[in-house]
């Protein structure tokens, strides 16, 4: 492989697993803050009060952001045995987002139903610690496969 695109798949790579895995916690955070807002809106108009709970819906997501540092710290020295490692960092960051994102979306429904209904039902939290299982199993499986991999010969 050329060096100067070893280089490139190499920093790609690197970059990658954060930033992608930033965007999707961004976009999901997003998703449960607008939901959330307008079922404050809602809860304002009629003199109910706001769910305590609506800031662990619009904080889940930035979790996968700190997966995709964890994984970068395990990705950088890994990527002396091989640069095709950044293609790794570049799908990893993808499966975090993707999970950041749909976590935001259940934050959103579950947001708007606590200020409908007053209630945080544990049933949503749970639902966020689903989706949140796939980011930790994309991070997990992602280190066990940077340590097993074999040394340069």
């Amino acid at each position: 492989m050329d060096a100067g695109f070893s280089t490139f798949v190499k920093d790609l790579g690197e970059i990658s697993v954060v930033a992608i895995a930033s965007f999707g916690s961004s976009m999901g955070i997003r998703a449960a803050a607008l939901s959330a807002i307008g079922g404050i809106k809602k809860c304002y108009i009629q003199n109910k009060p706001i769910p305590g709970v609506l800031i662990v819906y619009i904080a889940a997501p930035i979790s996968q952001t700190i997966y995709g540092l964890i994984l970068l710290l395990q990705l950088i020295p890994a990527m002396d045995k091989s640069a095709y490692l950044g293609l790794f960092g570049v799908f990893a960051g993808m499966g975090l987002a993707v999970s950041a994102y749909g976590q935001g979306i259940i934050g959103a429904a579950a947001a708007d139903a606590a200020c409908e209904t007053g209630k945080g039902d544990p049933k949503f939290i749970i639902a966020l610690g689903i989706i949140e299982t796939v980011a930790l199993f994309v991070m997990v499986f992602g280190i066990l496969a940077l340590g097993n991999l074999p040394s340069p010969q």
